[in-house]
């Protein structure tokens, strides 16, 4: 299936970049922050798929479905994630739209899933850090629901996401999901991931 952003004139040795969000070191890595990382994890490990340092992070490259697919972990922290993603989309000459970001989202319930293309930052520093780099905000992106602190719990959004996740919330089923959601999105399209996702 010939998907939107597989233009023919396009000189990219990739078809879409999927960039997973978080916190480089062993403090972050089981935070909610971090579900973008966990996610892009999953898929290299799935699919066979060996990390290499590049563009002031981490990539894999795979073959998802028969296209090439890359996979980036920012290492730059969260706020500064765009220096990773910009240096990425310069070097394999990637639109926006070829471009999927999987992120945390506080305002959606812990693993409710969410794609789209383009639309607000809704105060997400990584998010922010990607549109000035790229110069939009219409890039795709993956919404993973990480939720917000519940009653009785004093603390604030911030802390709350830079906490793991408890056991009771089912990591594993929420990354996989989400791995699930990238699949198919690569192979049938955004809205075939949103009818089936969100």
């Amino acid at each position: 299936m010939r998907l939107p952003w597989r233009r023919g004139d396009r000189a990219s040795s990739l078809e879409l970049l999927v960039v997973g969000l978080g916190n480089p070191g062993r403090e972050y890595a089981g935070n909610r922050h971090n579900v973008g990382w966990m996610v892009v994890e999953e898929l290299a490990r799935r699919h066979g798929a060996s990390w290499k340092g590049k563009f002031s992070g981490q990539l894999a490259e795979l073959r998802l479905d028969g296209h090439r697919v890359g996979l980036l972990k920012p290492e730059t922290f969260m706020n500064e994630s765009g220096r990773s993603v910009g240096a990425a989309a310069r070097f394999f000459k990637l639109e926006p739209d070829a471009i999927l970001v999987v992120h945390d989202d506080g305002d959606l319930e812990p693993g409710r899933l969410q794609a789209r293309l383009g639309g607000g930052l809704a105060g997400h520093n990584g998010l922010r850090s990607i549109a000035q780099q790229l110069g939009t905000p219409d890039f795709m992106r993956l919404r993973v629901g990480v939720g917000r602190p519940g009653r009785g719990d004093r603390r604030d959004l911030a802390d709350y996401v830079l906490a793991d996740f408890e056991p009771h919330e089912d990591v594993a089923t929420i990354v996989a999901r989400a791995a699930e959601a990238v699949e198919t999105l690569d192979a049938d399209g955004l809205d075939a991931a949103q009818r089936q996702f969100n």
